[in-house]
């Protein structure tokens, strides 16, 4: 059971950036907008302005970006699922959490 104690969630995504911080400001892509399915954004936000934004058109393009912002977002809820569950497994075992452990919900600020 010690392996599963000492067991931690690896934050982040495991999708790669493909797009580069240059073609995304080339691009003009939002910073919201700059994460693991910017390469895709581009195309897309392309074809949206040759097809005047017609919502019928680019429908590869928007399907292919909503999807890879869906499969990000689900990768974010299996995350925190495994963090709860973790929390959880280490609360029976009456364990404390470590100091600066876990995802705090309050920034910590200088008058603090």
């Amino acid at each position: 059971m010690a392996a599963a104690d000492e067991e931690e969630v690896k934050l982040g995504s495991s999708k790669p950036m493909i797009a580069t911080q240059a073609e995304m400001v080339e691009q003009r892509v939002p910073i919201p907008y700059r994460d693991q399915c910017a390469h895709l954004l581009i195309p897309l936000n392309k074809c949206r302005v040759k097809e005047l934004y017609l919502p019928w058109k680019c429908e590869e393009e928007r399907h292919a970006y909503e999807k890879c912002e869906y499969e990000l977002v689900m990768e974010r809820m299996l995350q925190m699922q495994k963090i709860r569950e973790l929390e959880e497994r280490r609360k029976k075992a009456g364990q404390t959490k470590p100091q600066g452990a876990g995802i705090p919900i309050i920034a910590s600020t200088a008058n603090t």
